[in-house]
């Protein structure tokens, strides 16, 4: 059946990040939809930012389309253009390649919701932000390449 039952997958606050950076998104929970729905050319997540949480660091990605429609409440999105206040119903996309780091932070006392889809080749990516940076091998690594110790991109 093609509708997703969204209680029926876990739900994590699961990170990789290295600290500090992995303090930021301790409000993030999410369902990775994608490998209960036999998905296996996209990622799809179902998110909920707590109040205060963050969507991830500000960060681009090298080979992946990115698109993010927010479902309820409120968040900020933050990216090299600036702030802008997100609501349910509006959709933002950033193509494979264009280095705009961008998070969504909830500045509002109440949780919201959006739903996270990417597809293309997961060549890594940077963290404008932050010493920071991602590759093929999942593992997060200095600008300079060296490997954060025992930290993985979650699958």
């Amino acid at each position: 059946m093609p509708k997703i039952e969204l209680e029926t997958i876990p739900q994590t606050n699961r990170t990789g990040y290295p600290a500090p950076f992995n303090e930021d998104v301790q409000g993030r929970w999410y369902r990775r939809l994608g490998p209960s729905a036999g998905l296996t050319e996209m990622g799809a997540s179902h998110v909920v930012l707590k109040p205060g949480a963050w969507s991830s660091q500000r960060h681009w990605h090298v080979g992946e389309d990115e698109l993010l429609i927010m479902l309820t409440g409120q968040a900020v999105l933050v990216d090299d253009q600036g702030r802008k206040i997100l609501r349910g119903g509006d959709v933002c996309a950033w193509p494979k390649g264009a280095e705009n780091g961008h998070h969504l932070i909830n500045e509002s006392d109440q949780d919201c919701s959006f739903i996270c889809i990417s597809a293309g080749d997961n060549a890594g990516g940077s963290y404008p932000d932050i010493d920071m940076i991602w590759g093929t091998d999942d593992r997060y690594r200095h600008k300079d390449g060296t490997a954060y110790p025992e930290t993985q991109r979650p699958a």
